[in-house]
């Protein structure tokens, strides 16, 4: 059994003793708790080895654009799209989108 399914029985139980049951979940929240539980990080790229991943979460972002220009297919790029947020700081993907917006960002044109 992993980590992950004895931490959800733990879980379970725990609920189980104080609230006498699972909780009752609505559907939104039952697909948020589904979201985190399956939420990771983009894996390792050889191309970028050092401890700095500024040009790596770069990289990623633009693959995602470049994905999004050749698709047209934003569900079809959200993996993308997840690990290229998951690496870059928010700071920057906010400036980068209101640059898109702009049709100033200095990457790729989408």
């Amino acid at each position: 059994e992993n980590d992950q399914t004895s931490d959800n029985n733990m879980a379970s139980k725990l609920n189980q003793k104080i609230f006498g049951g699972a909780p009752d979940l609505t559907d939104e929240q039952k697909q948020t708790i589904e979201v985190a539980q399956n939420v990771g990080t983009t894996p390792r790229d050889s191309r970028f080895p050092t401890q700095n991943q500024a040009n790596h979460c770069w990289n990623r972002y633009n693959e995602w654009r470049l994905c999004l220009k050749n698709t047209g297919d934003e569900e079809g790029c959200k993996n993308m799209k997840q690990m290229a947020f998951s690496i870059c700081p928010s700071l920057w993907t906010e400036k980068w989108e209101e640059e898109h917006e702009e049709n100033t960002f200095p990457g790729l044109k989408v």
